[in-house]
């Protein structure tokens, strides 16, 4: 039997907390936050500049610096991960019952993107704090252009239906979009992108080296149900995401018995 879903928010106006890695002046998150304004309470909490491949890391070792440009939009010298947390203990006037990182311009598909992405980090930081949240990509069209009117449309008509029905716990949905017309919504695996990333090494005006990482042309590798391949058939693809990455098949294999028998012979 498939489960019956609300499509309408809860009649309490719910708080939505918007985080990016694009940075807080990004068209996609200024789409995104007129959009979720017509169903929800929204803020954005995100950085004051662009943290691309950021993943999960927080600052540690400086002070963060925040600046209010209006009652609810606020930049961050900080990654993702850091606005997630600042807007949940300081910022926000209480829980989020949302918590949406995007849309990012350009996609976040297979193993290798959502383990670098700051987008997917400022969801996944959501996801540990026990909070409904959606990570959302958005993939342009052959000349480039995002159509961010279709993408935010279809962010507000998901975030309603999880605003009433909530998400497992510990799970984030990880959401890629293609540029319409799209031929509908499939849930999918992770798949894989190869990277062969180019080191770039230049001069610099005082005679010191330095290197610019590229990201090559990456390959993408998997099935016909994961999402590298989804995507590229024009479907928008779903998938969840687990906070914990504890492999359990492995925890009683063979192999690691045979691993932890041997290090105690050795140690004892």
């Amino acid at each position: 039997m498939k489960a019956s879903f609300r499509s309408q928010p809860r009649k309490k106006k719910d708080l939505i907390l918007i985080t990016n890695d694009d940075g807080f002046f990004s068209e996609g998150i200024s789409a995104l936050y007129r959009q979720l304004k017509k169903i929800a309470e929204v803020f954005i909490v995100a950085p004051d500049r662009e943290k691309s491949a950021s993943s999960l890391s927080l600052t540690l070792h400086r002070p963060l610096r925040v600046k209010k440009f209006k009652k609810t939009v606020y930049a961050v010298d900080g990654t993702p991960a850091d606005c997630v947390y600042l807007a949940i203990q300081k910022l926000l006037p209480g829980k989020p019952s949302l918590l949406i990182s995007g849309p990012n311009h350009g996609p976040n598909v297979g193993q290798q993107d959502i383990s670098y992405s700051g987008t997917v980090a400022g969801a996944m930081q959501g996801a540990f704090l026990q909070i409904p949240a959606l990570a959302v990509s958005v993939l342009p069209d052959d000349k480039g252009q995002y159509n961010f009117d279709f993408s935010c449309l279809f962010t507000s008509k998901l975030a309603e239906i999880i605003l009433a029905n909530g998400l497992p716990s510990g799970i984030l949905l990880n959401i890629n979009i293609p540029p319409p017309p799209v031929k509908g919504i499939k849930m999918a695996k992770l798949g894989q992108k190869h990277y062969n990333p180019e080191i770039i090494e230049k001069i610099d005006p005082r005679k010191n080296t330095y290197f610019w990482i590229g990201t090559g042309n990456p390959q993408a590798v998997g099935g016909k149900d994961s999402d590298v391949m989804v995507i590229k058939e024009g479907y928008i693809t779903l998938t969840p995401i687990h906070n914990d990455l504890t492999d359990y098949k492995s925890l009683h294999s063979s192999f690691f018995k045979g691993l932890t028998s041997s290090i105690s012979h050795e140690i004892s």
